[in-house]
């Protein structure tokens, strides 16, 4: 299981303790009389983008700009990142730590919201996009950038929700997609193309996944993974243990949480940052967290994809436990089809869309009460609610018990029973009154004639 994310940029607590992350580009507010226009580019060091700064400058004949966020992903060093983009020809790159911005103002919204696309995935790289865009945008409002640039291929969903992200924050930005328009062909064509315009990547033709991370999980598809009778080998997995082989002692962790919030593990307060970091750890170590499915790509295709999440899958788990000891029952009825929809608006690049900020209102408020401590679970790759505890509890053992301590009212029930039907049972008196019988009728009447058949088939017998 792999912490080289934390180990490479952070000290033990999981927060920066370099400055260079919030490096200032040496660069003027704007192109001076002659130089070229400029292009802010999301940069990851990958093939794609490192290929994308020497197109922009070639094809568009434009000055890059670089921007690199560290999410919490896997990563050899930032500075070497950085140090490849300058190396390709950008002339600047701008590395930026957004990791307690994405925890605080994006994932926690995505707990508000349970947030799981299809009732499955939770938002790997669909929560970091919009954050990725707002830098994007404010470094080319810096430094005089007309345009922003992604390196997102024309089938996948990351090419709307950055260029949708940019528009709603900047509607005049002009976007450029050079991976989507150039004829490069595959990807064996593009390490050629790498190759012979002299741009560093460390890719193969034989480099057999795609992989897009951050604190909340991996994503991982291409390769072998293409076919969906094909198991997922081994391989692919980084930041969980295979099941079969975590401890055979199940693991306890107690997990408190302030207005829907974790705030402490096992009674140490943490914050919210450091807790998905610790999570990731438990419920990984135990082998929980992966999700193999067949998704529904915003685009119309159907794409098989393997996920790692075992801190969002774990802390959402116990979120919702909670909620359901805190929650109004008709608020949390009515709360399920708005995280639905919340997930699809973020799986679809609207992000700063006015539906998604109402959904948001309404997700804010549910979360008031939701304080309280809920015990998990874990288990050679099973994670599961053992204990919750709240003071907004509205659990009343009097209410809920069969035993002699039980205050239920069962003498109210009738009456209850009476009105609740009352709407359905006038309905089919009318009905029936006027042989305007419906369909259930005509199953009652077949279940009455096979009982009646029955019946006089045994009295002849007999």
């Amino acid at each position: 299981m792999s912490t080289q994310s934390i180990q490479n940029t952070t000290d033990g607590a999981g927060i920066s303790a370099n400055s260079f992350l919030h490096d200032t580009l040496q660069l003027s507010a704007s192109p001076a009389s002659g130089e070229k226009e400029r292009v802010v580019l999301a940069y990851s060091g990958g093939l794609d983008t490192s290929v994308c700064i020497k197109w922009l400058q070639e094809e568009y004949n434009l000055d890059v700009i670089a921007v690199v966020g560290d999410l919490g992903q896997e990563h050899d060093g930032l500075e070497k990142i950085k140090a490849k983009a300058l190396a390709t020809g950008a002339i600047g790159c701008q590395v930026i730590d957004m990791r307690e911005a994405f925890a605080n103002e994006y994932l926690s919204c995505a707990m508000a919201a349970n947030a799981l696309y299809e009732n499955k995935y939770p938002l790997v790289s669909a929560l970091s996009r919009p954050l990725i865009a707002k830098h994007l945008v404010s470094i080319a409002h810096k430094y005089g950038a007309k345009y922003i640039a992604h390196g997102c291929t024309g089938k996948g969903n990351d090419q709307v929700r950055f260029e949708s992200s940019v528009l709603m924050l900047d509607p005049a930005i002009q976007i450029l997609s050079p991976v989507r328009d150039w004829d490069l062909g595959c990807r064996a064509d593009e390490i050629v193309w790498a190759a012979e315009h002299g741009v560093p990547v460390e890719a193969t033709a034989d480099a057999p996944y795609s992989i897009d991370d951050n604190l909340w999980g991996r994503a991982i598809e291409c390769g072998v993974l293409e076919d969906p009778w094909c198991e997922p080998p081994a391989d692919i997995w980084t930041m969980t243990t295979e099941p079969a082989d975590a401890p055979d002692c199940a693991t306890y962790v107690d997990i408190d949480f302030e207005c829907g919030i974790p705030c402490a593990l096992n009674g140490k307060t943490m914050s919210f940052l450091e807790i998905i970091y610790a999570m990731n750890e438990i419920a990984g170590s135990n082998g929980f967290g992966r999700i193999d499915m067949v998704e529904n790509r915003l685009v119309g295709v159907k794409s098989r994809e393997c996920y790692e999440a075992p801190g969002a899958l774990a802390l959402i788990t116990a979120h919702k436990a909670l909620e359901d000891l805190c929650l109004e029952r008709e608020v949390l009825h009515h709360k399920l089809p708005i995280e639905q929809s919340w997930a699809e608006c973020v799986y679809n690049g609207l992000w700063f869309s006015p539906l998604k900020e109402a959904f948001d209102a309404f997700l804010e408020h549910t979360q008031q009460c939701v304080t309280g401590t809920v015990k998990l679970k874990f288990y050679k790759g099973s994670c599961t609610v053992v204990g919750r505890k709240s003071t907004f509890s509205l659990y009343d053992y009097g209410l809920a018990t069969y035993d002699a301590d039980d205050e239920f009212d069962q003498q109210a029930a009738k009456g209850f029973i009476d009105l609740h039907s009352l709407p359905c049972k006038v309905w089919a008196e009318n009905r029936l009154a006027n042989d305007a019988r419906m369909p259930s009728f005509a199953e009652v009447d077949a279940s009455n004639a096979a009982c009646h058949a029955n019946a006089s088939t045994n009295a002849n017998a007999n």
